[in-house]
């Protein structure tokens, strides 16, 4: 899978993000869940929710000729 945890701190709830180490990421936060994925050179990343809450991210990936 594209997506990979982030960890959230259980005792004080937050998340900390060195932004210097996610460059070209897509991060996706709801339901106190984290999770970020690599974008893609080319292409479209959609975030599909369902009643106010993320249900899936798709990926639609293209190439230059």
């Amino acid at each position: 899978m594209r997506l990979t945890d982030l960890i959230i701190d259980p005792s004080t709830m937050r998340l900390e993000l060195d932004i210097m180490e996610l460059n070209n990421k897509a991060i996706v936060i709801c339901n106190g869940k984290a999770k970020v994925a690599d974008l893609p050179q080319h292409g479209e990343t959609k975030i599909i929710t369902h009643q106010g809450k993320v249900k899936r991210v798709k990926w639609d990936e293209g190439e230059e000729f």
